[in-house]
């Protein structure tokens, strides 16, 4: 059984969830903007909440939405949102993408989402876990354009991909109106191959504030970039 993961100010069960708590999440939680001051957030993709519970920690946004499709993963998450000092201001719903689009009139300020992104042919043969961490579960295309009719005009969409894909999920994004107005690049060590990109989109094309992020000097030295991002979170920062 998986133990709970424990963080400053609150703590995820996740023994019933296929992805289990990792840096990617911190990391979006961390580094998305709330300089517009956002009152309703939606998180895509919830699994263990993770993400709502960085932003309900971080913001002041009065509503706090969460989507989850697998049953078991949703069940997680709600436990985790009634067991966080934010309960008040979380809701995951146990719906599909195109089925909450149809239910929610609701428009949000900041959507934010680590969807699955694996492409390889490669699977491991436990459909749970394949249907949290392979692309085809949710396209990005679906994504980008059910997110666009969900986010508010002023609103923000941030989300973390594979460093390879950024190209063509910011020709997608376009495609439906999106443009990235920051883009953070991660690599593991400071020599290391980019892996993941983060990207913030809003309904205005502008000037795209670009940087790039190392995590490790070497083996669990941490970069001081790295420590001043997360440090909020992680108990040993």
């Amino acid at each position: 059984m998986a133990k709970p993961f424990y963080f400053k100010k609150f703590s995820i069960s996740q023994d019933r969830c296929a992805m289990k708590v990792g840096t990617d999440s911190v990391l979006l939680g961390a580094w998305s903007s709330l300089n517009h001051s956002p009152k309703t957030i939606l998180d895509i993709g919830s699994g263990t909440g993770i993400l709502a519970l960085i932003l309900a920690q971080r913001s002041f946004a009065e509503i706090i939405d969460a989507i989850e499709i697998e049953a078991e993963a949703y069940e997680q998450c709600v436990h985790n949102f009634e067991s966080s000092n934010w309960a008040d201001r979380l809701f995951c719903y146990h719906a599909s993408l195109e089925e909450f689009i149809v239910e929610i009139d609701e428009s949000y300020d900041l959507i934010i989402s680590n969807p699955p992104f694996y492409t390889d042919n490669f699977k491991s043969g436990n459909k749970v876990r394949d249907k949290a961490r392979f692309e085809e579960a949710l396209p990005f295309k679906e994504l980008l354009n059910s997110a666009s009719k969900l986010l508010s005009k002023s609103g923000q969409i941030n989300i973390i991909i594979p460093f390879k894909e950024e190209t063509n999920f910011i020709s997608l994004a376009e495609k439906v109106g999106l443009f990235p107005s920051r883009i953070m690049r991660v690599r593991g060590q400071k020599d290391s191959p980019l892996k993941r990109s983060l990207i913030c989109l809003t309904f205005r094309s502008q000037k795209i504030d670009i940087n790039e992020l190392a995590i490790e000097i070497t083996r669990h030295q941490y970069t001081d970039e790295y420590i001043d991002l997360t440090k909020d979170f992680y108990l040993k920062l």
